[in-house]
This record gives C-alpha cells, sequence and structure tokens, in this order.
C-alpha cells in the first residue's frame, strides 16, 4: 500500500512539473535546425538568420536592450515556411548604435531554449567624435563536415570539428569565412535539391551551432560551396548556387544586378572588399598567356565587378583595406587557382593600386589548406602582402612536399600545416594603427604570428 501512495506521489509530481514548464525543449529545439545568428550588424539594423524545420508555423524574434526586458520588441517573420527547407533572415531596424542587445527566438509562439544568451552589440557611432575602436575578428576557410555514405572511400577527408567550438571561446567581434565553407560532393552538386541539402545538413551540424551564437558572420564562397571542385562560370547551377549561399548568409548584399555575390562592409576604420572568384571566372585551364602576351579570355571577377572594386578603393578612406577572396592572389610560385594566373585582371589591377598610390591594401585568402602570409615586393611602392588562412576542418595540403616547401614569398615563420584559424586585430592611434595576425589551432595555441603596420601600408 505504501508502494501505491508513492508511485502515485511520483506520478503527481512529475505531471505537475511537466505542465508547469510546458512542452521539453528538446522539441522546440528540433523545430530550430540551425542558428540564431547575427550578420550584418550596422549602427541601427542586423539581420537574424535562423533555419526553421518544415513543422513551423511562426518565427519572431524578440529583442531588447541588454538587461532592459522590460523595453522588449518582436519583429515576426512574415514570409513563407512550410518548405522542406526554411532557412529565413529576419532584419531588427531603428536600434540604438553601440548598444548591446539580447534576443529570443519565438517558434510557434514559445521561446526557444538556447546553449546560451543571445546577444548582439551594434556598431558604434565613433566617427567625428572618438579615436576610431581597436577591433578583433576571425578568419577560415575549409570547413569540411564528414558524411561518410557520400564520402572519399578510406580515411575521412574531414578532421576534428570542435575547432569551432575553440572560436565559439575566442574573443571577437566577428567572423570572415573565407569560402569552401561547407563541401558539395558528387551526390550535391549536379542538381538543385543536391545543393540545397548540402547547405542544410552542414550549417545543421550541432558542434557548429555555439558558433554561429558566439558572434556575427560574414562569408564569401570558393568552389566547393559553389559548386564542384574548380568550378567557374560553366557551371550549369550557378544562379541556384548563388541564391542559396544568399539564403545561408547573412551578409549586406549579394552581387549587382542579381548576379555573383561580392559586397563591401566597414568595421572602424577598416573596409572589407569581399570579392567573387566563381560566378564569372573562366576556366583555370586556359593559358595564362597567347602568343607571348597575357590571355584577353582568361578572367577571374570579370568586368562588371573589377570596374566596382576600384571604384569602391578610390573611394575608400579605411586604414586597411582588406581584398577578400577565396584563391589566393600573390603567390607568383603557386601552380593552383590564384589572381596572378588570370594577368590580363592582374596585371591591370595592380597598375591600377600603383598609378593610384592606394594605401592599406592587404589581401586576405583561403582555400590552400595551409596558412601562411605571401609578401610580393612592388617597384617604387610598399609591398602586398596575402594572408592565407586554411584549413579549419578539411585535408591539410602538401605544400611540405611541392615547389613551395621554401617559397621565397613567405614571410619567414608564417607557414602552418594543420588544422587553424585566424585571429586578427587592429589597434593603436590615428596614423599609426598595427594588424596583428595570429594563427591557432583547436587548443588556442598559438602557432604562428605575423603583424604589419599602417606606415608599412604607405
Amino acid at each position: 500500500m505504501a508502494n501505491r501512495f508513492l508511485s502515485l506521489f511520483l506520478l503527481i509530481c512529475f505531471t505537475g512539473s511537466a505542465l508547469a514548464q510546458g512542452p521539453p525543449a528538446v522539441t522546440a529545439q528540433r523545430s530550430l535546425i540551425a542558428g540564431p545568428m547575427a550578420g550584418s550588424v550596422e549602427l541601427r539594423d542586423v539581420i537574424i538568420w535562423l533555419e526553421v524545420a518544415p513543422a513551423v508555423k511562426q518565427v519572431a524574434i524578440r529583442y531588447y536592450p541588454k538587461g532592459k526586458p522590460a523595453l522588449a520588441k518582436t519583429e515576426a517573420w512574415k514570409g513563407a515556411l512550410g518548405n522542406r527547407y526554411n532557412p529565413l533572415k529576419i532584419t531588427l531596424a531603428n536600434l540604438e548604435p553601440g548598444t548591446t542587445y539580447a534576443y529570443d527566438v519565438l517558434l510557434n509562439g514559445g521561446k526557444v531554449r538556447l546553449p546560451a544568451p543571445a546577444m548582439f552589440t551594434t556598431k558604434a557611432l565613433w566617427q567625428h567624435r572618438v579615436p576610431a575602436p581597436d577591433f578583433t575578428f576571425l578568419a577560415g576557410s575549409c570547413a569540411y563536415f564528414n558524411e561518410p555514405p557520400f564520402d572519399r572511400p578510406g580515411k575521412p577527408y574531414g578532421n576534428d570539428s570542435s575547432i569551432f567550438e575553440t572560436m565559439a571561446r575566442t574573443p571577437a567581434d566577428f567572423m570572415l569565412w573565407l569560402g569552401d565553407n561547407w563541401y558539395t560532393r558528387e551526390v550535391d552538386y549536379s542538381s538543385v535539391p543536391g545543393l540545397q541539402y548540402r547547405a542544410h545538413r552542414d550549417r545543421s551540424m550541432p558542434v557548429l551551432q555555439g558558433f554561429l551564437q558566439a558572434m556575427p558572420h560574414y562569408a564569401i564562397w570558393d568552389d566547393h560551396d559553389f559548386g564542384p571542385n574548380n568550378a567557374n562560370k560553366s557551371y550549369i547551377f550557378r544562379d541556384v548556387s548563388r541564391e542559396i549561399f544568399s539564403q545561408y548568409w547573412p551578409n549586406p548584399t549579394f552581387g549587382e544586378n542579381g548576379r555573383g555575390i561580392y559586397t563591401k562592409y566597414s568595421y572602424s576604420d577598416v573596409d572589407f572588399f569581399l570579392l567573387d572568384g566563381r560566378y564569372w571566372s573562366s576556366a583555370g585551364e586556359l593559358p595564362d598567356s597567347v602568343d607571348g602576351q597575357p590571355n584577353p579570355d582568361k578572367k577571374m571577377y570579370g568586368d562588371e565587378q573589377m570596374e566596382w572594386l576600384r571604384n569602391a578603393l578610390i573611394q575608400s578612406n579605411a586604414t586597411f583595406k582588406f581584398i577578400v577572396t577565396g584563391s589566393q592572389a600573390l603567390n607568383p610560385i603557386s601552380i593552383y587557382d590564384s589572381f596572378h594566373h588570370f594577368p590580363v585582371e592582374y596585371e591591370s589591377f595592380m597598375r591600377f593600386l600603383k598609378s593610384n598610390d592606394i594605401p592599406g591594401i592587404i589581401f586576405l585568402t583561403g582555400d590552400r589548406h595551409h596558412s601562411e602570409v605571401i609578401r610580393l615586393p612592388r617597384e617604387d611602392t610598399y609591398p602586398l602582402y596575402d594572408i592565407t588562412s586554411s584549413p579549419l576542418t578539411s585535408g591539410v595540403g602538401g605544400v611540405l612536399y611541392g615547389n613551395e616547401k621554401n617559397n621565397p614569398y613567405r614571410v619567414p615563420g608564417t607557414l602552418v600545416v594543420t588544422q587553424n584559424f585566424a585571429s586578427l586585430s587592429v589597434t593603436g592611434v590615428k596614423g599609426k594603427r598595427r594588424l596583428k595576425v595570429v594563427f591557432m589551432d583547436r587548443e588556442q595555441r598559438e602557432l604562428a604570428v605575423f603583424e604589419v603596420s599602417q606606415q608599412d601600408l604607405r
């Protein structure tokens, strides 16, 4: 009899507790497939990205200045839901500059329990008021998540994904993805559903979610998240791929006139020019030169994009001007995809930089499955630097066994041949700003360090 009363008592307690707490958190978590992730954070607005399950009928973001929930406002998603995959972006507007906001994800009217409080901080209005703020950002490329039924036979190509947990713990103002942010396989890149599946599946990996929430994110693509290996403008699904990319990243814009993904954003006194090296790219196998002259039919970025870039650089007053592109740009002895293998555009652009005396140019690239800093001397002007950060989780490249093992253009001590990411910091007083680059492994150990000053790039 005592056991019967004890059982009844425990049943009542369990039922009451369940009713008080509402649906189990795991149910809400299954409805939230990936995210949330902030992006395109500006002084008075921000984009919040997330992906939800087909069964979700309502999505909203409730937000308020940190510590002031009484001031909460709610912005609802007004677009379509119920599709096979449902990535979406909600813009929060009329915010206050330099303010940290907390926010909740509401699905079907209920708050989703996230692993940590979700927050973002709008940009400060520093211009004409105070010195340019110091800041730090992360960068990296080549993120491969294993999926054995569709991977190459043998040793898995993807390595330990815990590097994303390390990056989530690394203080930074934002993350810049440098391409190959997911890897399409043979089962993916020959169809629209395949391309959609790969973005959806890799974005939803549990190990990635804490990092997506930890800081704002911006991205470019390279061949593997655009299409097949070494994909170019001949790829028949390039417009579909562009649409999917724009659905899965909260960049401010994606190209012009419905073409390409290039864009620009600024942080403090630094400008970032995010280039598209795939949508307009000629086949890399075309010869660099014909009859001793640069091949006029071989271009990487296309006339439209290069015209935009030249004008944007001329207009920029930024201390550092990062040209962000998937493939290396300045490595003269690389046999792989590189800007210098497209000499019509490359040589024209080098002449443009020199003749217009544009200061502060730095290239930021990925792709190569190793990290390094390339230094390219130029006559009668400052040298150019190409900072390459790769790989995050994919296989490590064979740079130690090829013609680049002792690359004379590499800054000594900067070669990293293991999983890593880059932490880049801009600090210092006006006129003497400095850039410091630290390549780190998944244990947050410093593998290599490079520094350059504002004065070095004049």
